[in-house]
């Protein structure tokens, strides 16, 4: 079945293309919400068409209420999934040709949200389509399930969850090769003062000018597999004319937000260390049924060592249950997502539809 499946994917190539450059040509940066559309009219387009493109191969699709949306395939009383989005980071500056033009040369679409995530997820959408045309009958329904607020927040996924029971199995195809069987936790905190001078002291102290391990706070935590703490995304402003610093902290597993606050707290004395949000580590076990299945999957494509790894990003998994990050990056390919000139190689696209086609059809059988 493996290469039928693996055939049947590649006669599908010009179909999905196509796809996914109607997707791409789509302005789905966040914007002020509309009726009927959370997230703005661009998102909600977006949505629509990839659930429209669903609709067209012959899938049950289901809109809800423009959050977020799912393409759907077999029965059962549970189900696995794929899940991306279709919402993109703004544009920004130095790209060579239109960002929403799907330009192609040389092999290559160049377009905001070819990577993240357009792209990837609608290669899990046609990758399930080759099973659907195979005449599979998974032991679980497969949902492709559409996000349309991954980059600002995961209200969507929030919503899907008050009104959906997660997956058994699944992944996210928005991160990196090979699977991804860990996370680091994420967390946003906030320190605010009165006093002008003791705030920006420490703050100066603590962060600005100190290494962003966190080593003067005493948080630098490290671990084998997934790394040191990192402090990123600082951000100096007023609310209520307070002033306030604000950090993102990305740690490892094995120490706990609370355990980070006590000691960060410790330091700051009389100023106030607000915690914003925080998305606990992600781990599986290695040997899982699940990461070996997909581990799998990546080798047979690829003809390469598939251990499974950890990642400093954060994806879908931090608020999913039961998923993994998989793909769809190759090993070797950074900084491409977010930036001027975002790619994807229509080949690499091949390669993750294949192998996406293999996890949903070895995920469907667990």
């Amino acid at each position: 079945m493996e290469e039928k499946i693996l055939a049947k994917v590649e006669s599908l190539k010009d179909q999905m293309i196509d796809g996914i450059l109607e997707l791409v040509r789509i302005d789905s940066v966040e914007r002020e919400a509309a009726p009927g559309a959370p997230f703005g009219p661009g998102v909600k387009a977006a949505l629509e068409k990839a659930l429209a493109l669903g609709r067209s191969l012959g899938f049950r699709a289901v809109d809800m209420d423009g959050h977020i949306g799912y393409a759907e395939y077999g029965q059962g009383e549970d189900y696995v999934c794929a899940i991306g989005h279709v919402d993109v980071v703004p544009v920004g500056d130095g790209w060579r040709q239109p960002p929403f033009s799907g330009h192609m040369d040389n092999g290559v679409i160049y377009s905001r949200g070819v990577l993240d995530n357009k792209g990837p997820i609608l290669t899990c959408l046609y990758g399930l389509y080759a099973l659907k045309e195979l005449g599979y009958e998974p032991k679980h329904r497969i949902r492709i399930i559409f996000g349309c607020d991954e980059e600002s927040g995961f209200e969507d996924l929030t919503y899907y969850l008050q009104r959906e029971e997660p997956p058994v199995y699944g992944f996210t195809p928005d991160c990196k090769f090979p699977v991804v069987y860990g996370e680091r936790g994420r967390a946003l905190i906030r320190v605010m003062g009165q006093d002008l001078e003791p705030f920006f002291a420490f703050v100066t102290q603590y962060f600005i000018g100190a290494k962003n391990t966190g080593d003067r706070l005493g948080i630098d935590f490290s671990h084998e597999e997934y790394g040191v703490m990192e402090m990123r995304g600082y951000k100096l402003g007023v609310e209520e004319g307070t002033p306030y610093f604000e950090a993102a902290l990305s740690y490892p597993a094995g120490h706990d937000i609370e355990e980070i606050l006590k000691r960060i707290r410790a330091k700051a004395g009389d100023l106030l260390v607000v915690l914003k949000h925080n998305y606990n580590p992600v781990v599986f076990d290695k040997e899982s049924p699940m990461v070996q299945a997909l581990t799998w999957c990546y080798e047979t494509v690829t003809g390469q060592e598939g251990k499974p790894v950890t990642t400093t990003g954060g994806t879908y998994a931090k608020a999913m249950p039961n998923i993994v990050p998989f793909g769809p990056s190759f090993p070797g390919q950074k900084g491409i997502g977010h930036n001027p000139n975002e790619w994807m190689a229509v080949d690499d696209l091949m390669k993750n539809a294949k192998i996406y086609a293999l996890g949903l059809y070895r995920l469907g059988n667990l």
